[in-house]
C-alpha cells in the first residue's frame, strides 16, 4: 500500500516541478514531506481501522500535547547532553554563528518527515506487530536492528554508526513507546533529536550535511566525535542514550507492561 500509494502521490507533485532540481530548497523539502507522510500514514490508517478494526489510539490527536510535546522537550535535552559531554570531552567546537541559515528544509525533511514516517513504520508497525506475535523482547531486537540497518545507506555510514543506531535510537524508542503507547511520545523525541542535531549544533545528521545556527566542527577520534556521520556515531551518544533505555526498561518491567509471546499468552 505504502508504495502504491507513493508512486501516486509522485505522479500527482511531478507537474508541480517541485520535485525538479531548479526547484526552491523549500519547494523540494515540502515534496519529500509529502512522499515521506501521505503515503506512509494513509497505508497506517488503513492497516489500523479497515485491517485491525480498531481506534488508531497511539496516534490520538489529544497525545500530541500530552505526549509529543514533552517527548520533544526531551529529545532537545537529550541531545544537549550530548553535545555538553562532547565539549567537555574537548570534542565540539563551536566556531561561529549563521543566523541566516536556511532552516526550513532541514526542519521538514530531518525533523517533520523523519520523526514521523520513521516512528510509523518502525515503532507503529514493525514493533507493535512483532511484539503481538513474538513478544516484547523479541520485537525490541528485530526493529532495533532493523533501524540500525536502514541507516547502513546514508553517507558516511559503516557497519559500526549502524550499531550505534540500532542501539541508542532503535532501543530507545522502542521502549518509549512500550512505556508510553503513543507514537506522538517517539516522534517528538526523534523530531527534536534531529532538529536539535543539525539545525541548532551544526552536526551532521546521520551523515546528511549540516546546516546549523551554530557552525561547528568535532575533533579528536572518530569512537568519541562520531567522524564525518556525526555525533550519532560518538560512544558518548551511545551510552547516554543507552542510560535512558535502561531506566525506561525498569520502568516497563515494574508497570509489568513486558508482553509474552502468542504462545505462552495463549497457554496461561
Amino acid at each position: 500500500m505504502m508504495f502504491g500509494i507513493g508512486y501516486a502521490a509522485r505522479a500527482g507533485l511531478e507537474p508541480t516541478g517541485w520535485l525538479a532540481k531548479t526547484s526552491s530548497p523549500v519547494q523540494r523539502a515540502v515534496a519529500h514531506l509529502i512522499l515521506e507522510l501521505v503515503p506512509m500514514v494513509l497505508s497506517y490508517l488503513i492497516l489500523v481501522l479497515l485491517i485491525e478494526r480498531r481506534p488508531v489510539r497511539e496516534l490520538s490527536p489529544r497525545a500530541i500535547v500530552t505526549r509529543g510535546i514533552p517527548g520533544f522537550i526531551g529529545g532537545v535535552v537529550l541531545f544537549s547532553v550530548v553535545v555538553g559531554l562532547l565539549w567537555m570531552f574537548g570534542s565540539y567546537h563551536v566556531m561561529g554563528t549563521n543566523p541566516g541559515v536556511d532552516w526550513l528544509p532541514d526542519v521538514l525533511v530531518a525533523g517533520v518527515a523523519a520523526g514521523i514516517g520513521e516512528e510509523v513504520l518502525t515503532r507503529g508497525v514493525l514493533f507493535r506487530v512483532t511484539e503481538e506475535g513474538l513478544g516484547t523482547w523479541w520485537a525490541l531486537v528485530i526493529s532495533a536492528a532493523f533501524f540500525g540497518i536502514a541507516h547502513i545507506f546514508n553517507p558516511a555510514a559503516t557497519w559500526w554508526s549502524s550499531a550505534a543506531i540500532a542501539i541508542e535510537a532503535g532501543i530507545l524508542l522502542a521502549l518509549l513507546y512500550l512505556v508510553t503507547r503513543s507514537l506522538w511520545a517517539c516522534i517528538g523525541l526523534h523530531a527534536a533529536w534531529n532538529i536539535t542535531q543539525g539545525t541548532i549544533y551544526g552536526i551532521p545528521v546521520s551523515g546528511g550535511q549540516a546546516h546549523g545556527w551554530l557552525i561547528s566542527n568535532r575533533t579528536g577520534p572518530e569512537w568519541l566525535s562520531g567522524g564525518a556521520f556525526g555525533a550519532e556515531a560518538s560512544v558518548v551518544a551511545l551510552a547516554t542514550c543507552s542510560l535512558v533505555s535502561v531506566a525506561l526498561l525498569v520502568v516497563a518491567c515494574r508497570r509489568q507492561l513486558i508482553v509474552p509471546p502468542s504462545w505462552r499468552r495463549k497457554k496461561a
